[in-house]
């Protein structure tokens, strides 16, 4: 609503424009203000293509719905519905689900919600991508929890997890600094943390280790929540990481993309 405003205004302030001009009611001859005209009388349909046009329509552009064993997080081993939305703001080094960035269709609610229920299970994981750079992924998840689903969401932690129903089992993914993403954590998702969310750090390295050891120390995350630390996947390997969570007397959780196991790491759907 506020972006029709906003677009009202700006037709507005054109027409004034336009109407002083053929009035003479602006004498400034030192201002260009023909773009005003211009802009007034352009194609409304320009530089909208028919896939943007149908967004007005439709609720959610979507990558993939599938269903699999869940493979991290506390709901690990659950037969899950996963709803993977389509792009995401960051690059990550590690990603293995570039293929999300663009590609997807858009889907609405209802439609979304019939395909989960045609899968007997009550757990239900919205990933990405990055899920809420799209607005109506909250009332998905809403409606969702509504329905009785366990339902989790993964985020990056770079967009506000603020609207996110608290029923939700929110896994806040910080970034540490060899994930070609660092310092994009938003502060705010810590003081919005409920006592079911978990935090997970992808390590790749001694460096992010400590890091990360330091993040959770700095703001109390090991008192009040479930930390992951995950192997960077092919980087480093998953013994080292169970040692070095042993040897610092760490008390996080290990965790392996069990999934990457049970099928090939490469492999999508899973």
């Amino acid at each position: 609503m506020q972006f029709l405003q906003k677009v009202l205004h700006s037709l507005n302030v054109c027409h004034h424009i336009e109407e002083c001009l053929n009035s003479g009611g602006l004498a400034r001859p030192d201002l260009d203000l023909s773009w005003a005209t211009e802009l007034l009388h352009r194609p409304t349909n320009v530089g909208l293509t028919p896939e943007m046009s149908m967004t007005e329509k439709m609720d959610l552009k979507i990558n993939e719905v599938f269903f699999s064993i869940q493979g991290e997080s506390s709901y690990v081993g659950h037969p899950t519905v996963f709803v993977r939305t389509t792009a995401c703001n960051l690059r990550c080094t590690y990603c293995d689900t570039k293929y999300s960035y663009d590609l997807g269709s858009f889907r609405t609610l209802d439609n979304l919600v019939e395909e989960i229920q045609s899968y007997k299970t009550k757990f239900v994981c919205i990933t990405g991508g990055e899920p809420l750079l799209q607005k109506n992924t909250l009332p998905l998840m809403t409606r969702l929890c509504d329905m009785g689903y366990a339902v989790s969401l993964e985020t990056s932690g770079s967009k506000s997890t603020r609207g996110v129903d608290h029923r939700v089992k929110v896994i806040l993914d910080v970034k540490t600094p060899e994930s070609g993403a660092a310092d994009s954590f938003l502060m705010e998702n810590l003081a919005l943390a409920q006592p079911s969310t978990e935090f997970k750090f992808v390590i790749c390295s001694e460096g992010d280790f400590d890091w990360s050891e330091s993040f959770c120390r700095q703001h109390e995350l090991f008192e009040k929540y479930i930390i992951l630390y995950s192997p960077s996947y092919g980087k480093i390997p998953e013994s080292w990481l169970a040692e070095k969570i042993l040897q610092k007397k760490s008390t996080a959780r290990l965790q392996l993309q069990l999934h990457k196991y049970i099928w090939s790491p490469d492999m999508r759907g899973v």
